[in-house]
């Protein structure tokens, strides 16, 4: 077999529409590279002034990220302290602290694992060596 027999036979008609296809899409596409180049070019000349407008874009974002992250002051430890003592309360003495932090979680207290950690620092919360905490009554809020 010869001819053009031969190549539908061999399915050469598909073969020859995919690379067909193929060159084609090629072209097309170092086409479009190259008819936008002068951007690209341009961008990598001003890629300074393009990194200052990126930077300035995040600075507001950033900002308000650091001061979510910041530590409570007093007076939000005491409006804290309030909350967390009802809390106690509903847990009875002593409690462990998991217990106060689930539902801490649950009762909407920002930050529950800070908010316990800084309620432990200033002496809210006191361990009593066995495991446990107990409120300390002789804090005032």
């Amino acid at each position: 077999m010869t001819g053009l027999d031969a190549i539908s036979a061999a399915n050469g008609w598909a073969i020859a529409v995919v690379g067909v296809t193929i060159v084609f899409t090629g072209l097309v596409l170092l086409s479009l590279a190259i008819s936008q180049l002068h951007k690209i070019l341009q961008m990598w000349e001003d890629r300074r002034r393009l990194m200052e407008q990126v930077s300035n874009k995040w600075k507001p974002r950033l900002q308000t990220e650091q001061k979510i992250e910041s530590a409570p002051n007093a007076h939000d430890i005491k409006e804290t302290a309030k909350q967390a003592k009802i809390l106690v309360q509903f847990i009875g003495e002593p409690f462990p602290l998991p217990k106060l932090l689930e539902l801490s979680g649950s009762c909407g207290i920002f930050k529950p694992y800070s908010t316990i950690n800084a309620l432990v620092l200033n002496k809210y919360l006191i361990p009593d060596g066995r495991g446990y905490y107990r409120w300390n009554s002789d804090k005032k809020i």
